[in-house]
């Protein structure tokens, strides 16, 4: 009868008691994991960007806009060496680099009955500063106007000695003239000239120098190429 009072009586068993954590605590360590989850994944950004910027050093130098080099619309530019230079016909000078190019491609074009005219090719800084500033001063001219067509002494192509401009030997009166565009040697330059690495350095399309269809430059070299890889972006 006494275990039977005791079997019935259940205020006398004691229960398993559970134990469950706080809500609060669950949180803060879903707090926690969030917040080591970012400092994780902010230093993996920063460790890959860090080894980008080393592999690329000039990343950041480059992230300056181009306008910024500019100086009324033009790009600086470094004088060749003279030794780098070479007679191309009398009293023009180019860029050793470019003359067979340049040759063959004159060449070329006299098989096809069209005659190439050089008339420009190596200016050193020093000419360039006499032309600018001269012409600038005989025309009347503030320097913005000048720049339009003639690049400040330190920002020519022709200081590198890889451009050069170009004439027909039967139409001489478009000579440094837009009106060189409908003259059969520019025709033939505009479908050929790719052909030996040469491009229009002034076209249409570029707002910043009036349009040159007698200046054309050489970028056929990778010496050429550095030169003329700030203009060659397309990003201004």
């Amino acid at each position: 009868m006494e275990n039977k009072k005791n079997f019935n009586n259940v205020d006398d068993i004691e229960f398993a008691k559970r134990i469950f954590p706080k809500s609060s605590l669950i949180k803060n360590i879903k707090v926690i994991h969030v917040i080591l989850s970012l400092i994780v994944i902010s230093s993996l950004f920063l460790l890959v960007k860090d080894k980008n910027y080393l592999k690329f050093p000039n990343i950041a130098k480059s992230t300056k806009s181009i306008k910024d080099l500019r100086v009324l619309g033009h790009l600086p530019y470094k004088e060749a060496a003279f030794e780098n230079l070479i007679e191309i016909q009398p009293n023009i000078l180019v860029h050793k680099e470019m003359y067979k190019s340049l040759k063959e491609m004159k060449d070329d074009a006299e098989k096809d009955g069209i005659y190439l005219v050089f008339l420009s090719g190596f200016r050193s800084i020093k000419l360039q500063k006499q032309i600018f500033y001269s012409l600038k001063s005989i025309r009347n001219q503030i320097a913005s106007e000048r720049a339009r067509v003639s690049a400040p002494p330190g920002y020519s192509e022709h200081s590198t000695g890889f451009a050069i401009d170009i004439g027909d030997a039967y139409e001489r009166q478009s000579d440094f003239e837009e009106s060189f565009e409908n003259t059969s040697a520019f025709k033939w330059l505009k479908k050929n000239a790719a052909k030996y690495h040469f491009r229009l350095s002034f076209d249409k399309k570029q707002t910043y120098v009036d349009y040159e269809p007698w200046h054309w430059r050489y970028e056929g070299s990778i010496e050429a190429l550095e030169i003329f890889e700030s203009s060659n972006r397309k990003t201004f």
